[in-house]
């Protein structure tokens, strides 16, 4: 049988990585393992944290366990530049950033896939659920068998160019399955719980976080109605999100809801569950990987359900109508662009 030749495999000491780098191995590829390390702070849970230190030295223990080969990719300069300075600045604008889309889609993929070159290796392999599909015109992101663990959404940055380079091994399979594989190989992942999505905020809130890295502190503030009225008082706007219902510390008959903040005058604006309904959302920055046209369904949140739209150009970004009402669409937060169920786009929501 001809070798199938090098595979550099992205692994975070997780056990989706891990089988990921199992099932690559075990289908002849001369695997070669890679960490990024991303974030290392005194106040970071890094046992939580995908690319902290703790999570580079539990890799190499694993690769090596597995009888591979381990590097270390050391992002973290341009990671707290490009991603956590967009995630504070998002929040000090009023908005809820996606900082996980900016990672994959502008640093940590194409940064292994650089890598993946200067090892000799075709592809890069990573542990996530997603699938590659081809529509005729090259390579797309698509739909994970696994519709609960699916990270397209996540992914939905990616280039083209660079999809053409990717594996995803374990696009077939069912999370209980990967734990299933990991447990008859006797990996010690087996059971390891989830690191958490945000890897810098892992054991530290988002409040202290924010204060620390922005210097975005506590600065009273009205909570008001559309019509003006005032209800109460906040801690600082950065605290608050569309769609957000707990912690208002305010109430008014109804369940209130925060339909947006204002920066500038650091104030919330809040109202009933009927008031966050919107059917035309505003996007800016967006990277189309097929013509416009082609959208016919949006995901405005992840893991939440994708709504048929219609897409039309406004001035440099686009304008989504959505067939039926969405709820708590948050300025900030990425919009992963799709016909059908492949990923032909994404881009942030503006308004």
């Amino acid at each position: 049988m001809r070798p199938v030749g090098r595979v550099l495999v992205a692994m975070s000491g997780g056990v989706d990585s891990a089988v990921a780098a199992l099932l690559e191995r075990d289908r002849g590829a001369d695997v070669v393992a890679v960490t990024l390390k991303l974030w290392a702070d005194e106040r970071t849970d890094g046992s939580l944290a995908c690319c902290s230190p703790e999570a580079v030295r539990g890799a190499r223990a694993l690769a090596h366990s597995l009888g591979l080969p381990h590097l270390t990719l050391d992002l973290e300069d341009s990671f707290r530049r490009a991603v956590v300075g967009a995630f504070v600045d998002g929040y000090r604008a009023g908005e809820t950033p996606n900082p996980c889309v900016i990672c994959n889609g502008d640093l940590r993929i194409d940064a292994m896939v650089e890598l993946a070159d200067r090892v000799g290796a075709a592809y890069l392999a990573t542990g996530h659920y997603a699938r590659l599909t081809d529509d005729g015109e090259g390579p797309l992101l698509a739909a994970a068998a696994d519709e609960r663990k699916d990270q397209t959404y996540m992914l939905s940055g990616v280039r083209p160019a660079t999809l053409a380079r990717l594996r995803f091994p374990l696009a077939e399979l069912r999370k209980d399955e990967v734990r299933e594989i990991a447990a008859r190989h006797g990996l010690p992942v087996a059971t390891k719980r989830e690191s958490q999505d945000l890897c810098f905020l892992a054991g530290e809130g988002k409040r202290s976080f924010l204060r620390r890295h922005g210097g975005l502190t506590d600065r009273p503030g009205e909570i008001v109605t559309t019509s003006g009225e005032v209800l109460g008082e906040h801690r600082g706007h950065h605290h608050f999100t569309v769609g957000q219902r707990r912690g208002l510390g305010v109430a008014n008959g109804a369940p209130l809801y925060v339909l947006g903040t204002d920066a500038r005058a650091n104030r919330v604006i809040v109202g009933h569950r009927e008031e966050l309904a919107r059917t035309r959302v505003r996007l800016r920055d967006p990277r189309l990987h097929r013509p416009a046209e082609r959208v016919d369904r949006v995901r405005l949140r992840y893991h939440s359900k994708a709504l048929p739209c219609r897409v039309r150009p406004l001035g440099d970004g686009l304008e989504l109508e959505l067939a039926e009402p969405a709820y708590g669409v948050a300025p900030g937060q990425t919009a992963c662009l799709l016909d059908g169920d492949r990923v032909i786009g994404r881009a942030t929501i503006a308004a």
